[in-house]
């Protein structure tokens, strides 16, 4: 799956921008000691983290607004079969990965440009014994380490809210997948209201926060040469969640040693339930699915 030896991809930003920009985002996510605090806190909750279902991952496994629901409603907006490969671009701890690869019983690849979501997700898919089916590798979305044509499928879930250079994304998906290939679109769009209330789960301030409107990314979607194939806007869903996350913080109130949003982004996560819901409220942001086809 490799590109091959001697390829290139030049990027539009300049080198020296793009590696401050994505160290800056992986210093966002780069949490330290992140696989052992995971496996300290399972011990510490009386469940080891061997042999563990889905289920007992769910606190901190589908971190995305809509949580696994929304992941699996998404799946079924396309046909895989069991002989797919699909690639999970921003992969976080590979929640959605596997849970993809339970649900359809398909190989998925996942990537991530922070190494410490990508120790975590190895480690959460062996103790689900998910590891035959599910790999992860580091890599940056700007430059993915894959040869043109691999993927049946692409799932671009809450991701492109942190890279800029959203052209060079397009790019990259439309290159890695198939013909005739999806990318299944699962994100955080800008509303009508400027001002976003910080921290958010993908940004702790403005200057790793790159949110587009909805009709520009559709734009730039097709100008690269996808065809959408549906397209739906999920704000108000998107709202009523992040409300039952709101009353559940504000209910049990911080939980450091707590299996949930905390262990992945330390003390912005008690935060993320008003911010979200404050900001979907006041349409500072927007959420969209879609599914697109490489025509």
């Amino acid at each position: 799956m490799k590109r091959k030896r001697g390829e290139t991809n030049k990027n539009t930003q300049p080198k020296d921008q793009k590696y401050m920009m994505e160290s800056n985002v992986k210093d966002y996510y780069n949490s330290d000691n992140l696989r052992q605090n995971i496996e300290t806190a399972f011990i510490k909750a009386g469940k080891p983290p061997v042999n563990l279902e889905l289920r007992d991952l769910s606190p901190i496994d589908q971190l995305h607004t809509g949580g696994a629901r929304a992941s699996l409603d998404l799946f079924k907006k396309i046909h895989l079969s069991s002989d797919a490969v699909v690639l999970d671009a921003g992969c976080g701890i590979g929640g959605s990965a596997r849970l993809l690869a339970q649900q359809v019983n398909c190989r998925v690849m996942g990537v991530d440009l922070a190494e410490r979501f990508i120790e975590a997700a190895t480690f959460l898919t062996r103790c689900t014994r998910l590891d035959h089916m599910v790999t992860f590798q580091q890599g940056s979305i700007l430059d993915l380490p894959f040869e043109d044509h691999t993927f049946d499928a692409v799932l671009c879930q809450h991701i492109l809210m942190n890279i800029e250079d959203k052209s060079k994304a397009v790019k990259e998906f439309f290159r890695v997948l198939k013909p005739e290939g999806k990318l299944l679109l699962h994100e955080i769009t800008r509303g009508d209201h400027d001002r976003l209330l910080f921290p958010v789960p993908w940004a702790g301030k403005a200057d790793i926060s790159f949110l587009e409107t909805w009709e520009s990314l559709s734009a730039l979607f097709e100008r690269q040469g996808f065809d959408i194939r549906f397209s739906s806007n999920e704000t108000r869903a998107a709202w009523g969640w992040w409300e039952k996350v709101k009353a559940v913080s504000q209910k049990k109130g911080p939980q450091p040693n707590f299996i949930g949003p905390g262990l992945i982004f330390g003390k912005n996560a008690s935060s993320f339930g008003n911010n979200m819901h404050t900001n979907f409220k006041k349409n500072a942001i927007c959420l969209m699915e879609a599914v697109l086809e490489k025509s």
